[in-house]
């Protein structure tokens, strides 16, 4: 019995030392407000309490669009479409609840209405009546969301590699996610998340492996770490996320613009196709070559795609 105890105390200060060696902590806010959150970024409070991560750039009597990113992402990955995009419109993007500089939610709830319920609050804090809303991957899942319950506040609908609809096909997925969803490990990542795993996430996320460069992976990498981002990723992950219903889907009177990476291993073309079958009027959009990200990896191409989809929404919007 005494050698038992022995060879667990050894095997429990084996494991200790491994945690304490392997351990990534959190960054610090300071510093991060300090390198992604500089001008244009401002913080603003919401009815709720929650403090959130804001740009809100372009003519301001422009007609306004609201870009939402995916999960484990920040407004960032919206660079690109902002740089054209607010030449002529009014373009605001957030860091939603658990990400990026916003931190973990006031409330603890990460559901996928608690974040839509945010872009409406986001809205009423800026005095948008009327909206253009487009989101990727997570993000598009939210702006479907809002979009069946708040069908009169939107001009137009734009969902990129979308969340919402059934798996009808097996995803590759990335090893970040897959992480995530498996409740044993997924705690451990909420101390021990090594910048590769990071890296390897987002690789196997892109079909265009340019845009995975230093300075991204660092910003995946540090904005996780942000306090109490990776408790809200496991919160997030646990929760069943179930497809639309397509009845509710076929009540939506939106113009709607699906952008779709024909290369997508997190989310299949298959589901965007579905997604085009149930909204009456939507166009489907594919890109050969591209993946999750495709405001990233071919921001030219879909920016354009979404300038053209625009003016009339733009009008109501207005």
């Amino acid at each position: 019995m005494k050698r038992l105890a022995k060879v667990l105390a050894v095997l429990a200060a084996v494991l200790l030392a491994a945690f304490l060696i392997f351990r990534v902590p959190d960054t610090e806010p300071a510093a991060m407000r300090a390198k992604y959150g500089g001008p244009p970024s401002q913080f603003m409070t919401l009815g709720t309490g929650q403090v959130v991560h804001l740009r809100d750039e372009g003519p301001p009597d422009a007609p306004a669009i609201v870009l939402l990113h995916g999960s484990n992402s920040d407004l960032h990955t919206c660079q690109p479409w902002a740089d054209r995009l607010t030449t002529r419109y009014r373009v605001i993007r957030f860091d939603q609840r658990g990400h990026g500089l916003t931190g973990p939610a006031a409330d603890g709830d990460y559901s996928r209405p608690a974040f839509a319920r945010d872009v409406g609050r986001v809205a009423d804090k800026l005095g948008l009546k009327r909206f253009v809303l487009a989101g990727n991957s997570m993000g598009g899942g939210i702006a479907l969301e809002f979009a069946l319950a708040h069908s009169e506040r939107l001009a137009g609908l734009g969902l990129v590699d979308a969340g919402g609809a059934p798996r009808l096909e097996k995803a590759r997925g990335n090893i970040g996610f897959t992480i995530a969803r498996t409740p044993g490990v997924a705690r451990l990542m909420g101390q021990i998340t090594p910048r590769s795993l990071v890296e390897r996430s987002l690789r196997q996320s892109v079909s265009n492996q340019a845009i995975v460069t230093q300075a991204a992976v660092d910003r995946y990498w540090e904005l996780l770490r942000y306090p109490g981002n990776r408790q809200a990723t496991m919160q997030r992950f646990s929760i069943a996320q179930q497809p639309f219903a397509p009845a509710a889907l076929a009540r939506l009177k939106v113009p709607t613009l699906i952008i779709w990476g024909s290369e997508d291993g997190l989310i299949p073309l298959s589901s965007g196709r579905w997604l085009a079958r149930h909204i009456a009027g939507s166009r489907l959009e594919a890109l050969d070559g591209i993946g999750h990200l495709p405001m990233e990896e071919a921001p030219q191409r879909t920016v354009a795609l979404l300038e053209e989809f625009l003016p009339g929404t733009a009008q109501a919007a207005r």
